[in-house]
C-alpha cells in the first residue's frame, strides 16, 4: 500500500456554510501530511470525515486502503484520532483511562493492563499513571489523549491541532512525542494553525482556506513561492525610522513596510549579504544607531499572508464544531 490516506473531492457543506469545497488529500505510507489553515478553514471536518464521525456530501476516502463510506467500522479498527481537546476521563487515573481504551478494542483485561502501562511510560506519565487525570496539567493530559489514540497500535493517526493550548515548552514536548510516532512507521495527518510546527513536523503541507487546498508541497517549496529574502532593521530613535526607509528605499525589490511600534521596517531583497553591508553602511553614514539587523528566508508565515492575505491564526471557528454525525 503506497498511500495510508487518499481522499478525492470531498464537500461538506452545514446550511449555507461550505465547509469544504472538493478538497484533495494525500497521506504516503510512513509520512506526515499537514493540513495547514485558520480556524474555519475545514481542517476538522476533513478530519471527521476520514475518521468516519462525518459523512460527506460527496466525495471518495480510503484509509489503510479501506474505504471510508462503505466499511467504516474496519476504518476504525484502523486508525488513531486525537481532536482538539484532550479527551480524558477526570474521574480515572491515567491508566484507568488507557486501560478502558483498550476493554473497548477488545484486547482482553491482560493485554488492555500491560498496554496501558507500556503507553504511560512512553508518554512520561508512569509516575503520575494512579492519580485522577482531573490533577494532570494541560500538557498531561494532552500526552494522555494522544497515547489513547494509540492503544490498538494504529497504522494511520489523526492528530486534530494537537498542540493547541499548551504552552511553548509542552508544545515541544509534543512535537518531540510525534516525532518519535512517525520514525516507529506511524503514517500521519496532522491539523495545525501554527505554521512553525508545520514546518518542524510536516513532510508535505496542505494549505486550505475556506474549504479550499490552495497550495501543497514541501516547506521549502511552499517559501519558494514567496521567494527572495527580507531585510529587518530595528532602529534605537523611532525618529529616525522614516531616514532609515528613504536610505534603504532604493537597495529593496518591493515595498518598505515600517512599523513605529516596533521602530522597525522589513523589505524584501536580493542579492543577500552584499545588500546587508550596504544598508549597514547607508546607516552608519546616516548615524542612524540599530538595536537590531538581519537577512531572513521567506516563513511559513509570509507564504500564508501572500496566499491568503491573512495570518494563520486569525478567523472564527465556523460551523465545524457542530455535533459530528457518526458513519452507518
Amino acid at each position: 500500500m503506497s498511500n495510508a490516506v487518499v481522499a478525492r473531492g470531498l464537500f461538506k457543506h452545514y446550511g449555507s456554510v461550505t465547509a469544504l469545497d472538493g478538497i484533495d488529500v494525500t497521506v504516503p505510507t510512513g509520512s506526515v501530511l499537514g493540513l495547514l489553515g485558520p480556524n474555519g478553514a475545514g481542517k476538522t471536518t476533513a478530519v471527521r470525515i476520514l475518521a468516519t464521525l462525518l459523512t460527506p456530501d460527496s466525495g471518495t476516502a480510503e484509509v489503510a486502503g479501506v474505504d471510508v463510506l462503505k466499511n467504516p467500522r474496519e476504518v476504525r479498527r484502523r486508525i488513531g484520532l486525537s481532536g482538539q481537546y484532550a479527551a480524558v476521563d477526570e474521574y480515572l487515573t491515567g491508566f484507568e483511562n488507557l486501560d478502558m481504551i483498550g476493554r473497548l478494542y477488545h484486547l482482553g483485561r491482560k493485554a488492555s493492563r500491560q498496554r496501558a502501562r507500556t503507553l504511560l511510560a512512553q508518554f512520561q506519565l508512569e509516575d503520575a499513571g494512579d492519580r485522577m487525570a482531573k490533577t494532570y496539567s494541560g500538557g498531561m493530559r494532552r500526552r494522555l489523549d494522544l497515547a489513547g489514540a494509540l492503544v490498538a497500535d494504529p497504522p494511520v493517526l489523526f492528530l486534530d491541532e494537537p498542540t493547541t493550548g499548551l504552552d511553548p515548552r509542552g508544545r515541544t514536548d509534543m512535537w518531540g512525542v510525534i516525532q518519535g510516532l512517525v520514525a516507529g512507521g506511524t503514517s500521519l495527518l496532522l491539523t495545525t494553525q501554527y505554521l512553525e510546527e508545520a514546518d518542524v513536523l510536516a513532510d508535505n503541507i496542505v494549505v486550505i482556506d475556506h474549504g479550499k487546498v490552495i497550495a501543497e508541497g514541501t516547506a521549502d517549496q511552499l517559501k519558494a513561492q514567496v521567494g527572495g529574502e527580507r531585510l529587518e532593521i530595528t532602529v534605537r530613535d523611532v525618529a529616525r525610522l522614516a531616514t532609515a526607509c528613504e536610505l534603504l528605499e532604493p537597495l529593496g525589490v518591493g515595498t518598505v513596510i515600517a512599523d513605529e511600534h516596533r521602530h522597525s521596517l522589513v523589505m524584501p531583497v536580493s542579492g543577500g549579504a552584499a545588500v546587508l553591508t550596504d544598508a549597514l553602511r547607508r546607516l552608519d553614514a546616516a548615524q542612524i544607531v540599530l538595536d537590531d539587523v538581519g537577512l531572513r528566508r521567506p516563513t511559513l508565515d509570509d507564504v500564508f499572508l501572500s496566499l491568503t492575505g491573512h495570518a494563520a491564526e486569525q478567523a472564527d471557528e465556523p460551523p465545524t464544531d457542530l455535533p459530528a454525525k457518526q458513519s452507518s
